[in-house]
Parts: structure tokens; C-alpha cells; sequence
């Protein structure tokens, strides 16, 4: 179905950065959080976007996305309208060693510094994937691991 997303996330547990192609940093605020339709606004490398997330499946891998890139400009005044709280990370990209899948892999900084976290895009809820050596647990669905929930109770909160 067109304008779905699924994927898998995962805590990462070692040194990924040696398989990395691409980093980018993003910053990114939220005009709506609530779990039923989340509104993201981002800036990504040189590019800004706008993005709408509805509420994931039962397991949390399943959703409908929509997302359109907008000038940053608009960006950075739409983050004057944002609730609280901005996300900032590094997003790097890894092949993966079945050399099918990319690894997203994000390196939060300021309120949420210390967490990494890795997603990765699947055609089918149930397709198989190799997981590498610096994978952690699954937080497939976990809500706490949501950015737009990174926000509202990040990181450094919850030690």
C-alpha cells in the first residue's frame, strides 16, 4: 500500500560507525505529537520536510507516512509554532551484510544524549533480515522510543 512505513528499531550496542557511508545531521520539532497523527518538521542536511505519521499496528513496524520537503526557511518557522522540545541527532547510514537492507542509525545529542538507536525499512512486517554484531534489543513499537515522545521525556530523564 502506498504511503506505508514499516520498519524495525533496535538499540544499538557497539560500533557501527566503522560501516557507515553517510552522516547527516537533523534537527526536528513536532507541530502535533499525539500517537494518532504525528506532525514532524525537520531539517536534514541542506533540505527541510514536513512529515505526517498516523498510529503504527498492533506490533508498532506498520504505519501510514506522508512526507514532502519544503524550503528550509518554512522549516525554521514552523519550529517557532513546535511543542517543546527539539530533536537532535546524526543519522548515519550502514549497509547492511546481507546487502539488501540499510541501517538508519541515530546518534542523539543535547536532552537525549548517550541513546543510539537503529531502524530498519522492510517490505513485509515478516521479512527476514540479517541483524549485525552491534545490534541490541528490539524496541520495535515501545512508545519511549518515539522522537516525538524523545521530546516530551528524553533520555537524560530516564536513569
Amino acid at each position: 500500500m502506498a504511503n506505508r512505513e514499516i520498519e524495525k528499531k533496535f538499540l544499538v550496542r557497539g560500533d557501527f560507525k566503522k560501516d557507515c557511508f553517510k552522516a547527516t545531521r537533523i534537527t526536528q520539532g513536532y507541530l502535533c505529537s499525539v500517537p494518532e497523527r504525528t506532525v514532524r518538521i525537520r531539517v536534514k542536511g541542506e533540505k527541510g520536510f514536513i512529515t505526517v505519521k498516523g498510529i503504527g499496528n498492533a506490533s508498532g513496524a506498520d504505519r501510514f507516512e506522508w512526507e514532502k520537503e519544503i524550503p528550509v526557511e518554512d522549516v525554521k518557522a514552523l519550529l517557532n509554532l513546535a511543542e517543546p522540545g527539539v530533536i537532535d541527532k546524526t543519522r548515519y547510514l550502514v549497509k547492511n551484510t546481507d546487502g539488501v537492507h540499510t541501517w538508519e542509525v541515530d546518534e542523539f545529542y543535547g536532552d537525549n544524549d548517550g541513546l543510539t538507536v537503529a531502524e530498519v525499512e522492510l517490505q513485509d512486517e515478516n521479512e527476514p533480515f540479517d541483524k549485525p554484531e552491534w545490534l541490541g534489543e528490539e524496541v520495535t513499537g515501545d512508545p519511549k522510543y518515539f522522537n516525538s515522545m524523545l521530546m516530551k521525556n528524553p533520555y537524560k530523564n530516564w536513569k
